[in-house]
């Protein structure tokens, strides 16, 4: 029998400053954030899962079971099993338990029958949804958002990764704690309670969370002062930044690896990698760049995440040219596409320049994910299909990333006396000598370079 305590409100108003604990203790993991920490789950069991979806209009069956599959990764990713699906075709919401009330006694039954610990559901859910689905199935409930934050503070790493996701956790529990009292502590760690706010493991009331993030928000600010002096240096180099985006587990990992020769962490597995690395690099025809990978993007990536990364992917607004890559083997890289699209927007990083790499393309069909590509709106008929594993096209790639920082160049003659032929060789390495014409007191140049880097240049240029 459905219980009919219910919240019908949206989130209802505060609770009281009881003290509560909105990121419980957990089975294994992370310690608190303020100590040390292995860095890794001990895992002593895997979780049961239940996963559950709803087809709105415009949605197909087939788009719902794709999110699921992608949701089931995800659960997989987090160190937890997926024993059974559960999809409804709603118009909208249920504003009180998102599904309808006879799906959900349904849901509750199923819960029952697998024995699960955790439902979870594709879409987000509000604190009240969340809150009257709990009382009703008796299980904890989460949405997606829940368990990518997880996966994210498992793979945290340095010391701002960590700030950053632990910045997102306590931004989006936050919300939850209304009305729930110490509801938050029975249930006992696990997927979606995954990292503490430095000072977990003891109970913390809403003022103390508030209190961590302002904290967490300066260091933040901090760590981007620091990466603010460093980004001016690189840029008083005036190399191009070429940055990688791209869909989680797409290979910008191993892209970067291959053009860059550098050995950094890859894994087929949904965000293996969370911090910004950069290399400076050759490319075909010796040109210099700076490479930079980044976050992988998932479709319905948390809004919170993308603003407590927001320092970090401040390296993709600041780019000359973005890579794009797109797992051609997919059974839907326009989906990708379209996702890493978005993100971007949100970031206020479309309109920069990008280059699509079709990776993975040892293991695609002879015409499955070229037709795929194809159909990319308005830029997959310019992909560069390459293999980052295997090494295929990865020189058709580096010549086309020298086309098109070409199109963003300015042509300009320079003159360079004997007395600074070093110069000459900065010219060659940053941008395209088209012509030399030496006489007696030094060399007259044409080259194109990168518009952003003329000031460096600008005491030689003819007539100055």
């Amino acid at each position: 029998m459905m219980s009919d305590d219910v919240d019908h409100g949206d989130d209802g108003a505060p609770a009281d400053d009881a003290a509560v604990d909105p990121i419980s203790d957990h089975r294994g993991g992370f310690g608190d954030f303020g100590g040390a920490s292995d860095g890794f789950i001990e895992r002593t069991f895997r979780e049961r899962i239940v996963l559950v979806g709803v087809q709105f209009p415009g949605r197909t069956r087939a788009q719902v079971d794709a999110a699921l599959d992608e949701l089931e990764l995800l659960v997989d990713t987090a160190g937890a099993d997926s024993v059974a699906r559960v999809v409804q075709r709603r118009d909208r919401p249920d504003p009180a338990t998102f599904l309808g009330r006879g799906k959900v006694a349904e849901l509750a039954e199923l819960a029952i029958v697998t024995d699960c610990d955790t439902v979870v559901f594709d879409e987000e859910l509000s604190a009240a949804q969340q809150r009257n689905l709990e009382k009703l199935l008796g299980r904890t409930a989460i949405d997606r958002t829940a368990v990518i934050l997880d996966i994210f503070a498992q793979n945290a790493m340095t010391a701002e990764g960590r700030a950053q996701v632990e910045l997102a956790l306590l931004r989006y529990r936050l919300p939850r704690l209304r009305g729930r009292g110490t509801a938050l502590s029975r249930q006992g760690g696990g997927l979606g309670t995954r990292m503490g706010g430095g000072e977990t493991k003891l109970e913390i009331d809403r003022r103390r969370i508030i209190g961590r993030i302002h904290r967490l928000e300066a260091e933040l600010a901090a760590i981007d002062a620091n990466r603010a002096t460093q980004r001016k240096a690189r840029e008083r180099g005036s190399l191009p930044m070429v940055t990688i985006v791209g869909y989680t587990n797409a290979g910008k990992s191993t892209l970067l690896n291959r053009l860059a020769g550098t050995q950094l962490l890859t894994e087929d597995r949904l965000f293996a990698t969370l911090d910004a690395a950069t290399r400076r690099t050759s490319l075909t025809g010796g040109r210099e760049v700076l490479l930079t990978d980044t976050v992988g993007f998932i479709r319905k990536l948390p809004h919170q995440l993308v603003e407590a990364f927001k320092s970090t992917l401040e390296v993709v607004n600041r780019a000359d040219l973005l890579l794009h890559v797109v797992d051609a083997s997919d059974v839907d890289p326009g989906a990708q596409y379209a996702a890493v699209r978005a993100v971007l927007a949100e970031i206020g990083a479309e309109h920069i320049p990008e280059v699509i790499v079709a990776n993975k393309w040892d293991r695609v069909a002879p015409s499955s994910g070229l037709r795929a590509l194809v159909d990319l709106p308005d830029a997959g008929r310019d992909a560069v299909a390459v293999s980052a594993v295997t090494g295929e096209g990865i020189d058709d790639l580096g010549a086309r990333i020298g086309h098109e920082l070409d199109r963003e160049a300015t042509v300009v003659e320079w003159f360079i006396p004997y007395a600074k032929t070093a110069v000459l060789a900065a010219l060659h390495r940053e941008g395209a000598v088209i012509d030399t014409e030496s006489d007696a007191d030094g060399v007259h140049v044409t080259a194109r370079l990168a518009t952003r880097a003329v000031p460096r240049f600008a005491a030689m240029l003819v007539g100055a």
